[in-house]
């Protein structure tokens, strides 16, 4: 199997390509702009493998795409290239629309050229897999859950990229024949996440004993996913799902952001011991703008249709990802000294 991801030296995009080159054996190439969430240092355990291979180019540069296409010969296509961070898109949206709607339409046309191109049996096997958020369908109230039939209302310029990006592969899908689908997945969280999103903001303050910033009251509510279980699942979707599909993937693992950063403090404190418990750094700060109060998925059409299941519980995951950080600072150090040091963001100016 050869596959053509984009985004793959990001925070999801590395996980699923490490998991593709040394544990399913596929030929994996992997196109990424290396926009400042991006670390090739995250592929450094597959970047010898000769089944591995680095594009480093833009997905808006839809001739690059073309002749990666033709040179690759791919069998499936993951998409994963986005912009992602919602503080980030209040004050920059003009890059999530260029990366996220433009990037995907010239994706999609770039794909849907070499498809046609391909013989009768090869067009018939070909996947174009978009791998999208459960940000798209907006917030729930204290009860409830996102299906599959959920109607999409997007609150930020992330999600309104991110939804916008889910319609243009659809369309391709009706209008045109291409064999693509669609999955929706929460909040996905462990090792490689770039130190700007809550749980590695968390767990890097917090051991450099530094104020840990909670929106609002802290009551928002999260449903979490352990990156790994999400890669697995990706694969799943690619290889048995049904093209012209979507898939909810979430872990069943609701949690107030309150009580991630609680249970990011203690295990901290049990891990290496500071003077006085970590909780005691948690500072609430003035809400995000449109902050959606909840998310929660209902992954049961994607359990019964193709069997998968979670491996790791929140508890579980979240220790392992709290030791990797304890155990790489090589790889976060040089992200906070020269990248981001955890500033705030997404507060909007006069």
């Amino acid at each position: 199997m050869r596959v053509l991801i984009t985004g793959g030296a990001g925070f999801i995009g590395s996980a699923l390509c490490r998991y593709l080159v040394l544990d399913v054996g596929w030929t994996v190439l992997n196109i990424d702009k290396l926009t400042y969430a991006a670390n090739l240092r995250s592929l450094d355990p597959i970047a010898s493998e000769p089944n591995y291979h680095f594009l480093r180019a833009d997905i808006c540069d839809r001739q690059t795409l073309q002749a990666a296409f033709s040179d690759f010969r791919p069998h499936a296509v993951m998409h994963l290239a986005a912009e992602s961070h919602v503080d980030r898109s209040i004050t920059g949206p003009a890059e999530f629309v260029q990366a996220n709607v433009v990037g995907t339409y010239a994706l999609l046309e770039a794909a849907r050229d070499y498809w046609s191109s391909l013989p009768a049996k090869a067009r018939d096997s070909f996947r174009f897999h978009h791998i999208s958020t459960d940000e798209v369908y907006g917030s729930l109230p204290p009860d409830g859950y996102f299906y599959e039939q959920t109607p999409y209302d997007p609150r930020s310029p992330y999600s309104a990229s991110k939804a916008a990006s889910d319609h243009f592969v659809r369309a391709w899908h009706e209008t045109y024949g291409l064999p693509a689908l669609i999955s929706n997945c929460s909040n996905n969280y462990g090792p490689y996440h770039f130190p700007e999103k809550l749980i590695p903001l968390t767990i890097l303050n917090a051991i450099e004993e530094k104020p840990l910033p909670v929106y609002g009251d802290g009551g928002n509510i999260r449903d979490w996913l352990y990156v790994e279980d999400h890669v697995r699942a990706l694969v799943l979707i690619l290889t048995h799902g049904q093209p012209g599909s979507r898939y909810n993937v979430g872990g069943r693992c609701e949690r107030t952001n309150l009580q991630v950063v609680n249970a990011v403090c203690d295990l901290l404190d049990e891990a290496i011991p500071a003077g006085a418990p970590r909780r005691r750094l948690i500072k609430f700060v003035p809400d995000r703008p449109g902050h959606d109060r909840r998310y929660a998925i209902d992954p049961t059409k994607f359990e019964k249709e193709l069997g998968w299941h979670p491996i790791e519980s929140f508890e579980t995951g979240l220790q392992k990802t709290v030791r990797w950080y304890l155990d790489n600072q090589a790889w976060w150090g040089p992200l906070r000294e020269a990248v981001y040091a955890g500033d705030r963001l997404g507060l909007l100016t006069a």
